[in-house]
């Protein structure tokens, strides 16, 4: 199977999970989580050195950190996928003593999570303390971070561009996910972002225009673009233009599904979109 076929399939795998899992507890967010399935499966699937033998300071392997923690389901499905944990504990999502619980906590000890993630704004900072360390220490692996574009208002985010920039952080890797939608309204309307490829380049960074962040073989071309740029004494940003709720037709073209769950027939409608190709937990 060509490898992009592979990674779709695997796409269409975790939106099924995504789906069923804020279904099953009827909380969580499905649409950002839907929108960024093809940036998490370029880069658990493809791009990351990673061990799913998992070991909290993550030396000699790239390091991810989920900095907008509220689209979990994403993150947990494209873990257990992966290898981390058994994909019947998904199941367990928000549920009392689960270790899935809505935002990502490490007190939980769930495998491949670095950082307890749910208030926005502070996951590049911590995902820039790892980017230094590797480099004190000679590790010449890669630090990535995700952040939403509505995250990009909280102020502690454009400390840390600036930070990043200014002290030539490049083996560091940020994607925004650029769904120009938040909890109550568009980007846009709430407090306009602005020209961000300008902003980024202003503050000292490589900036890569992902314009279509729902087609595989632009994620994965850009992706190891990206890659490639590293090392050459710029932190790098790949802006990646998505749709909230992708793939499940009712669910894109608006804020509403930031964080609302699908009730038995919706999930049913939502299912009959997305094939099952590697089994359903």
């Amino acid at each position: 199977m060509p490898q992009i076929e592979k990674l779709q399939k695997i796409c269409s795998q975790v939106r099924r999970d995504i789906v069923r899992m804020v279904h099953g507890c009827q909380s969580g967010h499905p649409g950002g989580s839907l929108g960024c399935v093809e940036f998490f499966v370029a880069l658990y699937f493809n791009l990351m050195k990673h061990n799913t033998d998992f070991n909290m300071n993550g030396d000699n392997e790239d390091l991810f950190f989920l900095s907008n923690g509220h689209i979990s389901p994403v993150f947990y499905s494209i873990l257990a996928r992966s290898g981390y944990f058994d994909i019947d504990e998904l199941k367990t999502f928000r549920q009392i003593n689960s270790r899935l619980q809505g935002h990502p906590t490490t007190h939980e000890k769930l495998p491949g999570v670095r950082v307890a993630s749910g208030s926005l704004g502070q996951g590049l900072s911590v995902a820039i303390g790892s980017a230094l360390s590797k480099k004190i220490n000679s590790d010449e692996n890669i630090v990535y971070c995700l952040c939403g574009d509505g995250e990009l208002q909280e102020g502690q985010v454009w400390e840390a561009i600036m930070y990043a920039g200014s002290k030539k952080i490049d083996n560091l890797i940020l994607a925004i996910d650029v769904n120009k939608q938040q909890i109550c309204g568009s980007t846009k309307d709430i407090l306009d972002l602005g020209d961000l490829s300008l902003k980024f380049a202003a503050f000292q960074w490589e900036v890569i225009n992902i314009i279509n962040g729902n087609n595989m073989e632009s994620v994965l071309h850009n992706l190891n673009k990206a890659k490639s740029m590293t090392h050459n004494n710029k932190p790098i940003c790949v802006l990646l233009n998505t749709e909230m709720g992708y793939g499940v037709d009712y669910m894109m073209g608006s804020h509403k599904w930031h964080g609302i769950a699908p009730n038995d027939e919706q999930l049913t409608i939502a299912l009959n979109q997305l094939e099952e190709t590697l089994g359903d937990y």
